[in-house]
Parts: structure tokens; sequence; C-alpha cells
């Protein structure tokens, strides 16, 4: 069975930091991908980072520079270290791993808030 239990988030104010992680179990770790997604009320679930299974990353503009996606393979768990965070950051977080036997699987969000 394929579980993704993600941790972190909360409230920050403006040129705030936070840390979201997620750890996987029921997958090859090593193997896949790994991506975070955010969704903010009445929008749709947009890629953010991505890491690939040898350590490549990519990230949306409007985050570049400000957040790092890593991954720690002995712990199976992918980090989302934010930067500089502005209300426009504002969504739930999503990771998930590239697809695994045919199947997306899916953390179960993390609410991340700014504001002053």
């Amino acid at each position: 069975q394929v579980k993704l239990v993600q941790s972190g988030g909360g409230l920050v104010q403006p040129g705030g930091s936070l840390r979201l992680s997620c750890t996987a179990s029921g997958i090859v770790f090593r193997l896949v991908n790994m991506y975070w997604y955010r969704q903010a009320p009445g929008k749709q679930r947009d890629l953010v980072a991505e890491i690939s299974n040898t350590g490549s990353t990519n990230y949306t503009d409007s985050v570049k520079g400000r957040f790092t996606i890593s991954r720690d393979n002995a712990r199976n768990t992918v980090y989302l270290q934010m930067n500089n965070l502005q209300p426009e950051d504002t969504a739930i977080y999503y990771c998930r791993p590239s697809r695994w036997r045919d199947n997306i699987y899916w953390g179960q969000g993390t609410q991340v808030t700014v504001s002053s």
C-alpha cells in the first residue's frame, strides 16, 4: 500500500520561511521522481517543484530563488524549503511521486498561509 505522509506548513508572515516534508512508503523511493504541487482556493492544482530520482530539480518561475526541493532517499522523504514567503504562496501543498505501477498517489495536503 502506497502512503504519502506530509508534515510542516502553517501560518507565517510575509518574508518568513517554512519547510514541508513528505515521507513515502510502499514504493521504491530512490526510483521515482518527486513533485510538489499547490492549489489555491478556486484555482487548479499547479506544479511548484520537482526533483528527479538522480537529484535534478526544476521550479515554476514564481518560486525560483525562494523555494528549494530536496530529497533524502535513506529516509524516503522529499522536502520543500520555502523562503521569503508571500501572500500569493498561500495554498494547500501536495506531494506526489511519479506514476507508480500505473497509479498516481497524492499526499494528504498541507495548508500554507502567508499573512500579516
